[in-house]
């Protein structure tokens, strides 16, 4: 039963990550069993785990559907967030090891070559490249539990910020503040690059409402 619930997580968890699921989307309970040939018990533990995480919400006899944040929420979880990741990008000016470092260069080195080719095409593209430079930064912390803290509150906003890359000139700004927030790393510059990180992620009032009427 444990390993249908942790498999069940997973799979949609990877939904969330890969934009198959967007907020407000009911996750179709039949498919689930279906896909995976499990039961409704272990469909309905992984709802209440996910629940308790703040990415899913139970609604009475229909099943459940993926976090949608109001105004509200969208702010005040992308306060906590931008907090988060600039802490780990503070952490790893002083804890990123030679590997980390060789990939976190190899990643901002892919967003700039994306951004120079491609410019604002293929803005899906660009956010997967996205995804590995924040992925690396956060393991250059060298603390499991904050990765997962961003893993969370990242997954509550990440069809927001995978949208944010269709707006003109979106990439081209993404990729030179992934090249400032890098160069304060390397530098060992914690402050600069929490600083830098944070500015990073936090989006202002309007640009956050015109992306909530965008995926409404």
């Amino acid at each position: 039963m444990a390993g249908q619930t942790e498999t069940l997580i997973a799979s949609i968890l990877a939904d969330i990550d890969a934009g198959r699921l967007a907020p407000g989307q009911e996750i179709d309970e039949p498919t689930l069993a279906s896909r995976h040939g499990v039961s409704r018990t272990p469909i309905r533990e992984a709802y209440i785990q996910l629940e308790a995480t703040g990415l899913i919400r139970r609604l009475p006899r229909k099943g459940a559907v993926l976090f949608k944040p109001t105004l509200e929420e969208f702010l005040a979880i992308q306060e906590v967030h931008a907090q988060l990741e600039g802490q780990a990008a503070g952490l790893a000016a002083r804890r990123i090891s030679a590997a980390l470092r060789a990939r976190l260069e190899a990643a901002t080195r892919a967003c700039e070559s994306h951004a120079q080719t491609h410019g604002d095409a293929d803005p899906d593209g660009y956010y997967q490249l996205n995804l590995v430079f924040h992925e690396t930064v956060a393991l250059g912390a060298a603390n499991p539990f904050l990765v997962e803290m961003i893993k969370t509150n990242a997954r509550k906003l990440m069809a927001y910020y995978r949208a944010r890359y269709r707006y003109p000139g979106a990439i081209a700004q993404s990729a030179l503040e992934h090249r400032e927030i890098a160069g304060k790393i390397f530098a060992h510059d914690r402050a600069g690059a929490e600083a830098a990180m944070q500015a990073h992620v936090l989006f202002d009032q309007v640009t956050v409402m015109d992306l909530l009427a965008a995926l409404a």
